[in-house]
């Protein structure tokens, strides 16, 4: 195991003990009062973008026909997005083969200095198959954050070996199968609700053998 396998294997795993002991209601709030703090310049209009992964670039209109879920993090973020991604993971655990084959969820790096397609790859593996990392050149991210009403700032760590971190929004965006901004879901919310918003939307679009048949 590479060093920095294991240290995204000791966040997730600090992350979800922490929300065994204390619960997830205390990390909701953490994470509004940074979304408070940094204040949406804008709602949330959505739209269609392309960023880069591992596999080559990903365009969010050749993704019409699937569930969307659109998340804004980084892989140095100490607790915020592994608990999210964590819960985005395990709501897609509980989607029969045929409901995985049509969601997928972006997770947006905001900090494209550090996590380049690769480190994201790495990263989103360890959740779950379904979660693809993306990222740009900063003004790619810039301009698909504002579509989606993100918002992040840099805050430098003086003295810290880690040397800065990222402040970002906690909003997980849902896009519906025709390629719609259709709800966005605050920080922590809980796997069993998450799983009801994609079985909701998978509803109205059904599979391709279910629509051949």
């Amino acid at each position: 195991m590479t060093r920095h396998r294991l240290l995204v294997a000791i966040a997730v795993l600090a992350a979800l003990l922490g929300w065994l002991l204390s619960g997830w209601e205390p990390t909701r709030r953490a994470a509004t009062e940074v979304t408070s703090a940094l204040d949406l310049a804008a709602p949330p209009q959505g739209g269609d973008f392309t960023l880069d992964s591992a596999a080559g670039p990903v365009r969010l209109s050749d993704l019409r026909g699937q569930v969307v879920l659109i998340y804004f993090g980084y892989t140095t973020c100490p607790d915020i997005c592994p608990t999210n991604l964590a819960f985005l993971a395990a709501a897609l655990r509980e989607l029969t083969p045929d409901e995985l084959q049509r969601v997928r969820v972006l997770f947006v790096s905001v900090d494209p200095e550090r996590d380049d397609p690769p480190r994201l790859a790495v990263y989103a593996a360890y959740f779950h198959p379904n979660i693809q990392g993306v990222t740009g050149t900063p003004e790619q991210v810039a301009q698909v954050a504002a579509q989606y009403g993100a918002a992040y700032r840099r805050t430098e760590q003086t003295g810290s070996a880690v040397g800065y971190l990222v402040d970002h929004s906690a909003y997980t965006y849902i896009v519906d199968p025709a390629g719609h901004l259709v709800q966005t879901l605050d920080h922590a919310t809980p796997p069993e609700r998450i799983l009801a918003v994609m079985r909701r939307l998978l509803a109205v679009t059904p599979s391709k053998d279910t629509a051949d048949n």
